[in-house]
């Protein structure tokens, strides 16, 4: 599966449509079958990219694609479906004058069956896209509405921004599989449907292998049905030792093909492949829990966007990014403001990185924003959530769409609605119900903290009774933002610091802003390692997210610049991420103390844990002197 825009249902016949277009925009009132295409484009770069081959900065309501298809051999019993990746906003798709297709949201998937549409095979494909600047209604993310980008805001994605393709099928056959691992039950629930007439007595063949050897091997009759769900459980090894090698995590990525076949009697007449993964995520008495026991997520905020192609990504470009990621020493990232395409989870998911995935906000409240964000988050949950990587789902962020959130009712009702829609479709991961602040009902309580201040953070948060107050009593900037809709609800979550340091080190790179500058990579440097000492220390945190990885047209404060390269030394970065031997503070008695031998706080975490068990007058477990 090395390059299939679908890597979790894969077959071999398929073919790219990425490359050369005709385009245009404009012509909004225009038939589709009288468009004048003036222009070329390359798909699936968005036209305001300099790889589309046009740098467009004008904002346009309308564009149109246009390129011949050719689909040769075609037999009788085979259908030809026609894939988009993402198309912003709302696409209207013709194949031969034949109108075929429409699909609202920018950042979901859509397909259809074109077999009828072609002509011996041939056709003509065009597509429209509307995609309304001042549409503040519509889910669009970190994309901008003036001509040029300003503050947090970056250019514009029009039209098609991710991959098109062709995919030859059988008529009956496999339209989705699905793993939901079961660690305590050392089993998965898999769930299957098929589309086309079912010849009586069919059945599907579902086999699990890992390493090249063979997990499961079980055949389930249809009976009739066009959907399948079965508990498959695996040969339990019962050592534990022999059980950690098949569970997945950053540090042991470990994944488990899935082959599946569609069977009329002995006849194979369609056969997939997938693959998923063995672990569990979960909160649980305000900790992070991943397969079973505490663990802290060391993120990194990640926006996704590259000089030349904007929000589109080559799968090179995806995975040096994590890779980068993982060099830097964080153990996820937050995909930010942005739905990504499917062969970055891939990445995520065979190189181990764990991802929070959020939705693109809308920036007003409406009946509109209302109905497209519940269904175009849906759709990006119900498509992702078989990958392992992602562990927690983030719906709203920073009370975007939802304005004046305390004190509007409407407003209040989306954030519990998004949150229960988002638990209903998987209640197997956490979900963060507002990052940020001005939370509802929550399983992550994230906040966002700009402070340059390391001092001011460990005041913060440096012990369970003052994060509490924090969280209860303190106002977040901008505008004053309280942290919990209800002052008086309990506190049972994990807290994590989601967005904080954005420090500036541009060296002449050009105009751009962060919420701390220096002009030394050495000052840039020694500034990090004092912000991430403080997090480790402040023992009312479960996790953090760091803002972040790369810089951002105007945004400068990455810890890459644009290009991807490394502003400062990149293993005293590492090491300053996750909290090794540096000169951190940790927590004594209920008071917060120099830790003079540099101890990795992680380790000293884990030591209190399984060697202490005194409390502080705040609840927390005495950090004894190794």
């Amino acid at each position: 599966m090395p390059t299939h825009p679908r890597p979790q249902l894969t077959r071999p016949d398929w073919l790219s449509l990425d490359g050369e277009w005709d385009f245009t925009a404009g012509q909004a009132a225009a038939a589709h079958d009288h468009v004048q295409f003036d222009q070329k484009i390359q798909v699936p770069y968005p036209p305001e990219s300099r790889a589309s081959g046009l740098s467009r900065h004008d904002p346009q309501t309308t564009v149109w694609y246009q390129r011949d298809l050719s689909v040769v051999d075609l037999a009788p019993w085979e259908r030809v479906i026609l894939h988009f990746g993402a198309v912003d906003y709302h696409a209207t798709v013709w194949v031969n004058d034949q109108r075929c297709a429409e699909h609202r949201g920018g950042h979901t998937p859509f397909s259809f069956d074109i077999t009828a549409a072609l002509h011996s095979g041939q056709g003509r494909l065009v597509v429209r896209a509307d995609d309304d600047a001042l549409a503040f209604d519509q889910p669009r993310g970190k994309q901008e509405w003036r001509d040029e980008s300003h503050a947090i805001w970056y250019p514009r994605t029009t039209g098609i921004w991710q991959t098109v393709w062709l995919e030859r099928v059988p008529a009956t056959r496999i339209i989705h599989v699905e793993c939901t691992p079961r660690l305590v039950e050392w089993a998965f629930d898999i769930e299957l449907k098929t589309i086309g007439p079912l010849a009586p007595g069919s059945c599907v063949r579902v086999q699990f292998s890992a390493e090249g050897h063979t997990l499961c091997d079980d055949t389930f009759a249809l009976l009739g049905s066009r959907s399948l769900k079965r508990r498959v459980y695996l040969n339990d090894p019962g050592i534990v030792d022999e059980r950690m090698e098949l569970l997945w995590s950053p540090e042991h990525p470990q994944l488990i093909d899935v082959q599946v076949q569609l069977l009329n009697g002995t006849t194979v007449t369609d056969d997939v492949r997938s693959y998923t993964a063995m672990r569990d995520v979960r909160t649980l008495r305000g900790e992070f829990m991943l397969n079973g026991a505490g663990y802290v997520p060391r993120l990194v905020l990640d926006q996704g966007y590259w000089p030349d192609t904007l929000m589109t990504a080559t799968d090179e470009q995806f995975r040096r990014d994590i890779e980068l990621t993982k060099q830097l020493g964080f153990n996820g990232a937050r995909k930010h403001q942005k739905i990504e395409s499917p062969r970055y989870l891939y990445w995520c998911d065979v190189l181990g990185l764990l991802v929070w995935e959020e939705m693109p906000s809308a920036y007003s409240l409406s009946d509109d924003s209302v109905r497209d964000l519940s269904r175009e988050w849906l759709e990006a949950v119900q498509r992702d959530r078989g990958h392992p990587c992602i562990v927690t789902w983030v719906p709203l962020n920073e009370s975007w769409g939802v304005p004046d959130l305390p004190h509007n009712p409407a407003a209040q009702h989306l954030l519990r609605a998004l949150y229960h829609l988002t638990r209903a479709a998987d209640p197997s991961r956490p979900v963060i119900s507002n990052d940020g602040w001005e939370h509802g009902t929550s399983d992550i309580l994230g906040v966002h903290d700009y402070t340059s201040d390391p001092q001011a953070l460990l005041k913060r948060f440096g012990t369970s009774q003052a994060t509490e107050d924090t969280l209860r009593h303190f106002k977040a900037r901008p505008y004053s933002r309280v942290l919990l809709l209800d002052p008086d609800m309990p506190i049972d979550a994990p807290v994590m610091l989601t967005e904080f340091g954005g420090t500036t080190y541009s060296d002449g790179l050009g105009a751009g802003w962060g919420y701390a500058h220096f002009t030394s990579s050495e000052a840039f440097l020694t500034h990090y390692e004092a912000l991430l000492a403080a997090v480790h220390a402040c023992r009312g945190l479960q996790g953090f997210c760091y803002t972040q990885l790369a810089d951002t047209f105007q945004e400068r404060n990455g810890l890459l610049t644009d290009a991807r390269r490394f502003k400062a030394d990149p293993t005293r970065l590492a090491a300053a991420t996750r909290g090794a031997h540096s000169s951190v503070l940790y927590v004594q008695e209920g008071q917060v103390v120099d830790n003079p031998l540099g101890y990795d706080v992680l380790w000293l975490q884990r030591l209190a844990r399984r060697t202490d068990s005194r409390r502080t007058p705040d609840g927390s477990p005495v950090l004894s002197s190794p």
